[in-house]
């Protein structure tokens, strides 16, 4: 039959997976109006695809299950066909259920028997439902073991799948040596393309591209993969796009802007039953963009009833770090604790999404921010340390910065001797490596495109006799208080520790002994206050009495001026700086962090978040 030869040419040969299914049901039909049981089955089984899963649609997946189990019913039990579809009965049952017993059985009848059609199938299969963490190195001796079927079975489209899984495993392990087997896999399409396995070639070449930090080239690439993905007919071609957008937006600091298109993205009909990443993505856009409760929901989905029921496939660890991620942003240490338990058997591995389509670095890094979730600094610093070294051996560079900042953050936060010299050292080597990318310093966080309503930072400044505190599109108005001025002084000067102590000496003292670059109540503000006083006073003698209104803003401003210098001018001094100053800003401080979230809940969150009082006082934004 010409339809099924068609078929069959278009998946081994040609890898073109849309004429492939056309031709296959152009193929199915004929043969079921002719009765011809042979055709029937050799076309549902190519209507299954190259692929597990390719039929995402309830119709789609069910129909092809019914058309399978028809043709199963009119075959020979014994026969080579019966066992084939067995095994792709097997292997979409256990992929739409995350197991993988009913398709291990079926590969060890297929081992048993002596065709090795059946075989190089089941293999291939058996590889796909495997695509968890826990059995990478399983995955490996199957590929192997599908290259030395492929020369039984003369197929070049089973050599083809071998050295393709060979090499998505190689990644998936973090083999130093994976890009030899891409170069191999590379040679044999350079001879003869296949349109299905070059689509999966050409996103590991965007995943590449995200490592060496590349990002401009990366989406540029990944434009080119989605092209090539819709030219095969892979039903993956826009989740991939989508997944390697996430993650060039994730490094570039701009994923925020992704969150309309994964609010719809979520409920795509085309996405894979067992696949979570866009809701992990969705979380952490919308704790980002300040949508606390699309986060918070979204987290929920992703947690269930107990988080370790979250399907374990080829995108689990990516989803995984989504969940941490969220959880650090939303300051909820129980999810937390809970990923960093599910993910501690497999901090040796990279976090690769896919078939190698996108990479977050090192499972160590989502440890990492998981113990700083919870407050286990210790803990977190060994963490990122290794999530350092081990994203340096993966060469991916945004990566690296990443983990660099996130060590700062931890050894800033623990405070210990020592600590915060090593914060230094780890953002002054960051900034290097980010200068060596033509990247800016990922700490020069004071530019305009940071602060305010469109950027990370949030922007506290002066408004007559209140304070006008604004991040991303929030802004509320708060009245003057001692913990506003504090706040002021910490969030005009983000990533920087400053002691409680001189918090507490005065605000024109530190903006003169730092340099603040955002003093809150420097020199100019000291004198126009004064200015302001003397005509406050002149207005009072004219008017004897004068009106209340006056003389509560003379007395405001007194205290400010008072407040900021002592007697003379000079700088007033704190009593036994250091412990009580610690316990009076710190006090301060959450007071004005409470009202701030009684005035705007998302705003206050975020402060309360990326605020951290002690002896050492920040403001640390994501």
């Amino acid at each position: 039959m010409a339809a099924l030869a068609d078929g069959v040419h278009a998946r081994d040969v040609d890898g073109d997976l849309r004429a492939c299914r056309q031709s296959f049901e152009r193929a199915y039909q004929l043969a079921e109006r002719a009765g011809d049981v042979r055709a029937m089955a050799l076309a549902a089984l190519g209507l299954a695809g190259l692929w597990v899963s390719e039929r995402r649609t309830v119709t789609g997946a069910v129909l092809l299950e019914a058309r399978l189990e028809h043709v199963l019913s009119l075959l020979d039990p014994q026969s080579s066909l019966a066992l084939r579809i067995r095994t792709r009965l097997a292997g979409e049952a256990d992929y739409r259920q995350g197991t993988h017993e009913a398709i291990l059985a079926a590969l060890d009848a297929a081992r048993a028997a002596e065709d090795p059609e059946p075989l190089a199938e089941a293999l291939s299969l058996a590889h796909h439902c495997l695509l968890d963490p826990d059995h990478v190195d399983r995955r490996r001796e199957l590929a192997v073991e599908l290259i030395k079927a492929s020369f039984r079975t003369q197929r070049r489209s089973d050599l083809l799948m071998g050295l393709l899984w060979q090499t998505v495993d190689s990644y998936s392990a973090g083999d130093p040596h994976a890009g030899r087997h891409l170069g191999e896999l590379r040679d044999q399409l350079e001879q003869q393309n296949h349109l299905a396995v070059a689509f999966v070639a050409s996103a590991i070449d965007v995943m590449l591209a995200i490592r060496a930090g590349q990002l401009d080239d990366a989406e540029s690439l990944a434009q080119i993969c989605a092209a090539s993905g819709a030219a095969a007919g892979d039903i993956d071609h826009d989740w991939w796009f989508g997944a390697q957008l996430v993650t060039i937006r994730w490094y570039q600091g701009r994923l925020a802007e992704l969150l309309p298109i994964l609010r719809d993205q979520v409920h795509s009909p085309d996405l894979s039953a067992v696949d979570n990443s866009s809701v992990a993505a969705l979380a952490v856009a919308a704790a980002l963009g300040g949508d606390l409760r699309t986060a918070a929901s979204s987290l929920s989905t992703l947690c269930g009833s107990d988080l370790a029921r979250l399907p374990r496939s080829s995108s689990w660890l990516g989803t995984m770090n989504g969940v941490v991620e969220a959880a650090y942003l939303l300051g909820d240490a129980g999810v937390a604790d809970r990923a960093y338990e599910l993910l501690g058997p497999y901090a040796r591995l990279p976090m690769l999404g896919g078939l190698g389509v996108t990479c977050f670095g090192s499972v160590h890094q989502a440890l990492g921010v998981a113990s700083l979730t919870s407050g286990h600094l210790d803990r977190a610093i060994d963490h990122l340390r290794a999530a350092v070294q081990h994203n340096l051996a993966l060469a991916h560079w945004p990566a690296v910065l990443m983990a660099r900042q996130r060590l700062a953050h931890a050894y800033r936060r623990r405070g210990q001797p020592g600590d915060a010299d090593a914060a230094r050292a780890e953002l002054q080597t960051a900034a290097t490596e980010a200068a060596t990318l033509g990247w800016p310093d990922p700490e020069a966080g004071k530019e305009q495109g940071d602060r305010g309503p469109a950027g990370r930072y949030a922007e506290c400044r002066r408004a007559g006799r209140k304070w006008r505190l604004a991040w991303r599109d929030r802004s509320v108005l708060m009245e003057d208080s001692i913990g506003m001025a504090h706040l002021a002084v910490l969030v005009a000067n983000p990533r920087q520790e400053i002691l409680a102590a001189d918090l507490a000496a005065g605000l024109a003292a530190l903006g003169a002994a730092r340099g603040s670059a955002h003093p809150v109540l420097d020199e100019v503000a000291i004198a126009e206050y004064r200015n302001r006083l003397k005509r406050l006073d002149a207005e009072l003698d004219r008017r004897e009495a004068g009106d209340e209104a006056t003389r509560a803003e003379r007395e405001w401003l007194v205290a400010q001026l008072a407040g900021a210098a002592g007697f003379g001018g000079r700088v007033r001094s704190f009593p036994d700086q250091g412990e009580r100053a610690r316990v009076a800003v710190g006090k301060a401080i959450r007071r004005a962090l409470a009202r701030i979230a009684e005035a705007d809940p998302i705003l206050g969150d975020h402060l309360r978040q990326t605020v951290h009082t002690g002896v050492r006082c920040s403001y640390w934004p994501g």
